[in-house]
């Protein structure tokens, strides 16, 4: 079983910024598929940045030009820079990964976007 563990969540100030990490208890050099999604009040999980093996990377309409995904071979971490954060960026972020037919998510870390 494949743990995806993830921290960095806090309480922030509009405007301001965050690094949501993911550690992998598997190497993800090979990995399928890895990206992280949330889920907000009230509201149906949404995916908010994700890469493919093939070096594809895909954002959320909403958080395009603020958020960046990276990873970490070496230390099979994801990240998750979010500048300019909003209010409406408030919601529970979850880890997602995938090594081939196989499919993992984190426990969820939390991210309040508040003054």
């Amino acid at each position: 079983q494949v743990q995806l563990v993830e921290s960095g969540g806090g309480l922030v100030q509009p405007g301001g910024s965050l690094r949501l990490s993911c550690a992998a208890s598997k190497s993800i050099f090979s990995i399928s598929l890895m990206g992280w999604y949330r889920r907000a009040p009230g509201k149906q999980r949404e995916l908010v940045a994700s890469f493919t093996s093939g070096g594809f990377t895909n954002y959320a309409d909403s958080v395009k030009g603020r958020f960046t995904i990276s990873r970490d071979n070496a230390k099979s971490t994801v990240y998750l820079q979010m500048n300019s954060l909003k209010p409406e960026d408030t919601a529970v972020y979850y880890c997602n990964a995938g090594w081939g037919p196989y499919n993992y998510w984190g426990q969820g870390t939390q991210v309040t976007v508040s003054s």
